[in-house]
């Protein structure tokens, strides 16, 4: 799309009323959303991202996550 033909799109919707205006932020939004749809995502792989956190990533050891959660949800159920 040219420039020119841009211009001259945003200044003709200066001319639209609200309702106008919002029929045509629909229009464009749902045309971006089809054409997002159309173009597949790459899929990622795990091994891209492996080794990219820190160990432990958040300050625990997995097993004692697992261990500790388990031993509250226990007390919880009490």
């Amino acid at each position: 799309m040219s420039q020119e033909l841009l211009n001259e799109l945003m200044s003709k919707s200066e001319e639209l009323n609200v309702e106008e205006k919002l029929q045509l932020m629909g229009y464009l939004s749902s045309c971006l959303k089809r054409d997002d749809n159309s173009i597949p995502k790459p899929r990622r792989k795990w091994r891209e991202i492996q080794g990219k956190a820190t160990y432990p990533l958040v300050g625990e050891d997995a097993q004692e996550w697992v261990s500790r959660t388990r031993q509250e949800a226990t007390e919880n159920r009490e």
